[in-house]
């Protein structure tokens, strides 16, 4: 009998070790296709912006009270909204495409979000873009590992932090009428508090839906660019909302 109960044990021991394994090599799959969005949105910027014949396809300059400032040309506002229209047709449709053409969506997505943020290349300094990003990362870094360790069950604060997101957006259409600095700046900290708090909650929620979808290759695949999606949009945010404050314009 206690050899029985034994072999119980190290079945169920096995099995867990198993799931571990599996486990750490979707979250390291999901934060693979995390980091190479990035660095083709990165990428992509930098050679819109120091490429004048491409440049020129996304912005033109136009005259202000203040001097000469750039703004999107025809080009330049498709691949500003054509991004919210992937990340929806990805969220609706991902389940039935196949793992190919959820990837091709993916990296297309993340290059042309590198296309739109090309100006803030020629907006800010270099190293303001650089400082900003480190901070970002270790921001991210550290929250995204306590939303992986944490035993505390953090769906009632995701849901909150998801009305805040609506709020933020809200708000920030509101101020496109006010230009008000007093909102703008509400604006910029609470989302660096969100979309921080967010990153924490997302890893959580890829976590327990790895543990759900469980052996199922293809779904975890998938599973696994949704959740690189999610954790992109969270970095990309904390910059975003970082860079106007850390973000010294040229």
């Amino acid at each position: 009998m206690a050899d029985f109960d034994n072999r119980i044990v190290r079945g169920a021991t096995t099995v867990a070790d198993t799931m571990d394994a599996g486990l750490r090599a979707h979250m390291l799959r999901v934060y693979n296709y995390m980091v190479g969005a990035l660095a083709l949105t990165g990428g992509v910027a930098y050679l819109v912006a120091n490429t004048p014949a491409l440049l020129n396809l996304f912005y033109h300059q136009v005259a202000t009270a203040n001097g000469v400032a750039i703004a999107p040309t025809i080009l330049g506002y498709v691949v500003m909204f054509a991004p919210l229209a992937l990340v929806f047709f990805l969220s609706f449709r991902i389940m039935q495409m196949s793992q190919a053409a959820a990837q091709a969506t993916f990296w297309a997505y993340a290059a042309m979000v590198g296309a739109s943020l090309a100006s803030i290349l020629i907006v800010y300094t270099g190293a303001s873009v650089a400082m900003t990003f480190f901070v970002t990362a270790a921001t991210f870094g550290s929250m995204s590992l306590w939303g992986y360790t944490t035993n505390r069950d953090l769906t009632g604060m995701g849901h909150f932090l998801m009305m805040g997101v609506w709020g933020l957006f809200i708000a920030m259409i509101a101020n496109m009428f006010f230009k008000s600095p007093a909102i703008d700046f509400a604006v910029s900290a609470l989302g660096v508090v969100i979309f921080t708090g967010l990153t924490a909650w997302d890893t959580q929620k890829i976590k327990n839906t790895y543990y759900q979808v469980g052996g199922d290759t293809a779904v975890a695949g998938k599973a696994a660019i949704m959740g690189a999606l999610s954790l992109y949009l969270d970095f990309l945010n904390i910059f975003l909302f970082l860079l106007r404050f850390m973000g010294n314009r040229r």
